[in-house]
């Protein structure tokens, strides 16, 4: 008998996120030998308006009709933590999707400061990549850092400036995850957030 079709309805803040995280979500998905996943488009949602009251509700309720109640998956939420404190800000929306959807698996993960600290975090595997230098070395406050796309500006050699909707997917494809992980806490939190809306447990 057939299993149902692992199905993942995300909401993300940033143009860029559209088309990136569902390259990500696809990579963690092989890693998991998970062929057939359905990765719905994101739904993209101002941040100031998310974390307002009625904002997370309103996305989560939109994005569970989209996850069949008997399909494993379930609903994801990736912003920036900007200024915010991930371990505070995380949790209270987690807590509110929660509420207002307990029969959907949802997920809440805050990029600290930005997704693009992800990239700095395995940014020896982006050498060359997207007019980024060759000799890329991980930087020492690549999880706290304000303006990481400011940093990776700065790493090009070819004159152009970072543009999220361009270069993000295209460095989502090539950052080396085990590294990623191993250089950003935000980003294993990620990881470990995505087998759990798989398998409804926590992974290591």
């Amino acid at each position: 008998m057939n299993q149902p079709r692992v199905t993942i309805a995300s909401v993300v803040e940033g143009e860029g996120e559209i088309s990136a995280l569902p390259v990500l979500l696809r990579r963690l998905m092989y890693e998991a030998e998970i062929w057939d996943a359905d990765i719905q488009p994101p739904f993209l949602v101002d941040r100031g308006r998310l974390v307002r009251p009625g904002g997370v509700e309103n996305a989560v309720e939109a994005q569970a009709r989209r996850v069949p109640a008997d399909h494993p998956g379930g609903i994801l939420v990736v912003i920036d933590a900007d200024d915010d404190c991930p371990a505070s800000l995380g949790p209270a929306l987690l807590a509110r999707a929660e509420d207002t959807r307990s029969d959907r698996r949802t997920a809440v993960v805050l990029a600290n400061r930005e997704f693009e600290a992800w990239f700095l975090a395995s940014a020896p595997s982006l050498g060359g990549r997207a007019g980024l230098a060759e000799d890329l070395e991980v930087p020492a406050d690549s999880e706290t850092r304000r303006d990481c796309k400011g940093w990776l500006t700065h790493h090009r050699e070819d004159g152009v400036r970072y543009r999220p909707r361009v270069d993000q997917p295209a460095l989502t494809h090539a950052i080396d995850l085990d590294l990623a992980r191993a250089n950003s806490p935000s980003f294993d939190n990620f990881c470990r957030d995505i087998t759990f809306l798989i398998t409804g447990k926590r992974g290591e």
